[in-house]
């Protein structure tokens, strides 16, 4: 009998670990994807990829059933955003277990979300949905300053920004619309309250709350991570209060099958939801809550694809933690080195996003990084003082871009605590 086979569409972010929990569970990989050469470990594990248009549904079908034909589909899956509601199209098709793809689609557009969310009765961000430049000044206006402003469908933390001015609204209001932002949909902003207090990512499997991570930011005007720690040093009174909200959101919005994650900042009003992801969280979020607790998300998804028994019990009780690096200045990567990081004890995981020579512009997202470290201990105390050391022993060049008119610009950059800079 052929061997069981376990289809990825597309390899963003976890799907490297997808593919070693799969091997681990005895399955075949084959992945689909539009452009195979942007996933290096593909080649590296010897996986069987098979490029196909997958933004195409028809597509995909066909080269699905095609491949029925040949081996024992047990599942199909993915870990990327984009392509996850397309998933469940497939598994609808295939009658195979997965996510509701309607459910996927209204939750990925951030204004139906928050109609969703709203009627459900959870406690969100006061929006409004503007298509122009007047729309967004008005519903800054009337919701009061500051606000943040973000595409209505986008993930990344790709043209988000924090406004506290009404300049400030009709600029970013113009780099969304004037053609320098690169659209996944047709034009459309939220414009949101800017609720303040302590972020947290709470991590759903099916209608259960797996853990709560605390989430620091770089300063704003932007909203990239620069540091989780899991789980969250939380009472049990505002743990139960994030798990409720939480659970609540999942059935608002039609969700409930497979990994999900919820942002959300505790308020005087309590938990607040900012945003409902519905699938796993980007790496290494995955891999704090196995370092933490024990629970293998990814593999426990896999699972759940293939139809098999999943086990969310908790193995251990541990403190993860992982720091992100950002490069202060835009230029060119001469060099970077954190080989005295990966040995410091605790560390799990070094790992970078980019090499020597590489030309770095920062946006403001979630691609500025550069690298991040992953490390667990006992205690919430070690673990942050892992991260610390760690982190200092990162060292990198990088050569400013020349300013306007040929000189470089040698500007003072801010500079992290416990990043080294060049």
């Amino acid at each position: 009998m052929a061997r069981r086979a376990l289809i990825l569409v597309e390899g963003e972010s976890n799907m490297l670990r997808y593919v070693q929990a799969a091997q681990r569970l005895g399955l075949h990989l084959i992945t689909l994807s539009s452009d195979p050469a942007r996933y290096d470990y593909l080649a590296a594990e010897a996986i069987e990829t098979i490029r196909v248009d997958t933004d195409n549904v028809d597509a995909l079908i066909h080269e699905c059933s095609r491949l029925r034909r040949i081996h024992n589909i047990a599942g199909i899956t993915s870990a990327t955003e984009l392509t996850y509601a397309t998933v469940g199209k497939l598994c609808r098709y295939f009658n195979l277990p997965g996510p509701n793809p309607v459910s996927i689609e209204r939750c990925c557009d951030k204004f139906t979300q928050r109609q969703l969310l709203a009627k459900a009765g959870v406690p969100i961000p006061a929006y409004r949905l503007a298509t122009n430049a007047a729309e967004v000044n008005s519903s800054a206006v009337d919701i009061g300053l500051p606000v943040v402003l973000k595409p209505s469908v986008g993930i990344g933390s790709s043209g988000v920004r924090l406004c506290r001015t009404v300049d400030e609204v009709a600029a970013h209001a113009n780099y969304l619309l004037d053609g320098r932002y690169i659209w996944r949909s047709s034009p459309s902003i939220l414009v949101e309250e800017f609720v303040q207090g302590p972020l947290y990512v709470a991590h759903t499997m099916g209608n259960e709350v797996i853990g709560i991570g605390a989430v620091e930011f770089q300063p704003p005007p932007y909203f990239v991570c620069l540091e989780t720690i899991f789980p969250a040093p939380l009472s049990d009174d505002e743990h139960k209060s994030i798990a409720d909200v939480s659970i609540t959101s999942l059935r608002g919005l039609g969700l409930g099958w497979g990994p999900t994650n919820i942002e959300l900042r505790w308020t005087k009003r309590g938990p607040v939801v900012i945003e409902v992801n519905p699938r796993l969280a980007g790496a290494p979020d995955a891999q704090l809550v196995q370092l933490a607790c024990g629970v293998d998300l990814i593999a426990e998804h896999i699972k759940l694809v293939i139809g098999e028994q999943w086990d969310l019990r908790k193995r251990r009780s541990h403190t993860a933690g992982v720091r992100s690096l950002l490069p202060t200045r835009d230029g060119i990567l001469d060099w970077i080195d954190g080989s005295r990081a990966a040995a410091v004890s605790g560390v799990a995981e070094v790992k970078f996003f980019i090499e020597p020579k590489t030309s770095i512009v920062r946006k403001g997202e979630s691609g500025d990084k550069m690298a991040y470290v992953v490390a667990a201990s006992p205690s919430r105390g070690r673990t942050e003082g892992i991260l610390q050391r760690a982190v200092e022993l990162i060292d990198w060049s990088i050569t400013p871009s020349p300013a306007p008119g040929g000189e470089v610009n040698l500007v003072a950059t801010p500079r992290l605590e416990g990043d080294q800079r060049r």
